[in-house]
């Protein structure tokens, strides 16, 4: 897919816009994806900007369903070729997503593709499927639980070399059905199975099965979860790309738009108060009522990169929706966020979180 042409340097024949010459101070910073099926490119063109930046290493990455999908690219190909690596194979997963939707049944109308709406809701075949997981279930009308995720992640990434990463460090969040608990897949659990376990829909996938437990996304129970970034890394700062909006500015009134908002609130609801005991220890450590040494706490600064000006525009329709147009559009909107940020935030890191995570609380 083509890059922003305003926003990178001159590209390579691949396609990977070459490394800036500007050399600053590295800093060591931990990575949260959040989940959100196509928004994911969001997340893509994020890590894209970053990655060409150069400013800063991955310790670790915690992500979830899309966000999961895109931090296992990441890593391996931050270990196996470094960011230039990892750049060629997020725009090569993409392009892949994008090919595979050409002739796929959720298409954008034509009318909706000259008016540039990415929403789905007008789409009779998106109408059609939404009537349908209403009434069955993906057992019955998916009975040979087909993905085409599955092969694309084998071809892009040799999982025995992920497994065996030290860094960056991994972690792939998904939920236990029967247990209803948070399952985080590290070192010699992930797998591809670990990845569609993180991205399996319970209203379009089967359950994932793993050692005898079944799995569904991950963002019931964390989109994403950051205590393996706080516990098993020792980086102070974790940078969280957001794609799934936390605030609304109208109450929904229709019942699809009512079940969206629903499903938002669920997937930020464990990340919203993992937030909540960052911002509180945080305080306590500020305001010397723990001390560091003797609780093993230490300050965490948190970050955030997101748009929720322009997620507001999305229905959850447009996550199903992997038109190449709407992809780049996403792709160009996450490397403009991450260029904002970097010039107004990343001087700040180690220093102080640049996200108020109290706001959300009000």
């Amino acid at each position: 897919m083509a890059d922003d042409p305003s926003a990178a340097p001159a590209a390579d024949p691949d396609g990977v816009a070459a490394p800036s010459t500007r050399r600053r101070r590295r800093r060591t910073v931990s990575l949260a994806l959040q989940g959100g099926g196509s928004h994911g490119a969001f997340t893509w063109g994020v890590l894209d900007r970053l990655l060409e930046d150069g400013r800063l290493q991955v310790e670790g990455i915690s992500g979830t369903s899309a966000g999961a999908v895109n931090g296992a690219v990441l890593a391996y190909g931050l270990a196996t070729g470094g960011p230039d690596e990892a750049r060629r194979l997020l725009a090569r997963l993409w392009e892949r997503v994008a090919e595979s939707a050409r002739f796929g049944p959720f298409q954008p109308t034509p009318w909706d593709r000259f008016t540039g709406n990415p929403n789905l809701d007008t789409s009779p075949v998106y109408a059609i499927f939404d009537l349908l997981t209403r009434v069955t279930s993906p057992y019955q009308f998916n009975p040979f639980d087909w993905n085409p995720l599955r092969d694309l992640l084998v071809d892009l990434i040799d999982f025995d070399v992920l497994r065996e990463l030290k860094t960056p460090r991994l972690y792939v969040s998904a939920t236990n059905v029967t247990r209803g608990q948070l399952k985080v897949f590290a070192g010699e659990e992930l797998s591809v199975e670990a990845l569609m376990a993180s991205t399996c829909l319970p209203f379009m996938f089967r359950a994932v099965e793993i050692d005898g437990e079944a799995y569904w996304d991950g963002g019931y129970m964390g989109n994403p979860t950051l205590y393996p970034l706080i516990h098993a890394c020792e980086a102070r700062d974790v940078v969280v790309v957001q794609i799934n909006p936390i605030r609304r500015p109208d109450v929904p009134m229709m019942p699809t738009d009512i079940l969206d908002r629903m499903n938002e609130i669920s997937f930020n609801s464990t990340f919203l108060r993992e937030v909540r005991a960052m911002g509180l220890i945080n305080r306590l450590l500020g305001e010397r009522e723990l001390d560091e040494k003797s609780c093993g706490l230490r300050p965490v600064y948190l970050h955030m990169i997101g748009d929720e000006a322009a997620m507001d525009g999305l229905s959850a329709s447009s996550k199903l929706n992997a038109d190449r147009a709407f992809l780049e559009r996403l792709f160009a909107d996450g490397r403009a966020r991450a260029e904002q940020w970097l010039e107004d935030c990343a001087p700040e890191l180690g220093k102080r979180s640049t996200f108020d995570a109290g706001a959300l609380f009000v």
